[in-house]
């Protein structure tokens, strides 16, 4: 709020953009916390964070007429398939339930419904920086008020007890959305998605580096295919 101060009001027709964001957002918690209590996070993740950019470049050309060269779409695609195929190891995590299918692609559809909002909106606000800002004020208003209203005693101790926590990742998560939203003022938005969530692999990546977790030959695969629709995005598309 204080950044607000200092920033000039996007345009007038941002506005309709920011709030249908903010209120997609929350339905995005939503779903997102019902397809972790529906099935494993090492399933459920990497469906919706694969098939978001597919479920974007749809999006955006049905309603910001956002049209990329089919060697793009290949691209993300590659990216997205990638991703994907990180859900599907039974071996490992066992079938996943229909039920947790169904919240991870409920989940993805709001993730390109957010992204395919912002996209729009920032590139009408005249200012970026404060559709961010803005953005994120409204968005805690409704999630924010039920916490208030049904969980005050437990959100208030849940905070205490892991406030430093709450506030670094609060920081970095704001941030890296952020990033985000800047992007897709400068570049198509099926692009920035499916680059955005290459994040999966880097959280794999680290994850091996300074976790010792296994990496095993199904995240190989799937570094080796987002390796090569980055290519093709930047060299053929």
């Amino acid at each position: 709020m204080i950044v607000a101060n200092w920033l000039p009001l996007p345009d007038a027709s941002s506005w309709p953009m920011i709030i249908g964001s903010a209120i997609v957002h929350n339905f995005y918690y939503f779903s997102l916390a019902q397809a972790y209590r529906s099935g494993d996070l090492s399933q459920v993740y990497p469906i919706f964070r694969g098939a978001a950019p597919i479920l974007v470049a749809c999006g955006a050309a049905i309603f910001a007429n956002e049209f990329l060269p089919i060697a793009t779409i290949s691209g993300i695609a590659f990216i997205s398939l990638a991703l994907a195929s990180l859900a599907f190891r039974s071996a490992t995590f066992g079938a996943m339930s229909t039920k947790a299918i169904i919240w991870a692609l409920l989940t993805a559809t709001l993730i390109a419904g957010y992204t395919i909002i912002d996209g729009i909106g920032v590139r009408v606000s005249g200012n970026p920086l404060s559709y961010i800002v803005w953005l994120f004020i409204f968005e805690i208003v409704p999630i924010g008020f039920i916490l208030l209203i049904t969980k005050r005693m437990e959100w208030s101790r849940y905070f205490l007890e892991n406030r430093f926590e709450l506030c670094v990742g609060g920081v970095a998560s704001s941030v890296a959305y952020g990033l985000v939203i800047y992007a897709m003022s400068l570049g198509p938005m099926a692009i920035v998605s499916s680059l955005r969530e290459t994040s999966v692999i880097f959280a794999a990546i680290i994850g091996a580096v300074y976790l010792r977790e296994p990496f095993g030959m199904a995240r190989i695969r799937a570094a080796v295919m987002v390796a090569i629709g980055v290519i093709i995005i930047r060299w053929f598309g």
